[in-house]
């Protein structure tokens, strides 16, 4: 879980989101990413180069483009995480009706 810190780093941003929920769509050119952002190519471009740098997708050369994919090892590192977080919540959440149950059974 190494690459952790610089995922959440690169999924603090708005617009990186967004990038990663229309990949979630499919594979897509720099030029497809930029279309619903108003902002130039180069800007996206460098916000898809802290994703890869995140390694949160993958990038491939076709002749000219460079379509983008998500990487499935990062979502599943980032989703193994959270599942941890779940597991925990879920467990003092399980102490927590014990502990209800028994105040309502001494009442």
């Amino acid at each position: 879980m190494s690459n952790l810190d610089a995922a959440f780093s690169a999924l603090a941003d708005p617009t990186r989101r967004a990038i990663l929920a229309r990949l979630a769509l499919g594979e897509a050119t720099v030029m497809e990413l930029a279309e619903p952002f108003e902002m130039t190519q180069p800007a996206i471009s460098r916000h898809l180069k802290v994703l890869e740098g995140a390694g949160l997708i993958l990038r491939r050369v076709e002749g000219t483009k460079r379509p983008c994919r998500l990487a499935p090892a990062a979502v599943a590192e980032i989703d193994q995480w959270l599942g941890m977080l779940r597991k925990a919540l879920s467990a003092n959440y399980n102490r927590l009706d014990d502990v209800l149950a028994a105040m309502k059974t001494e009442e």
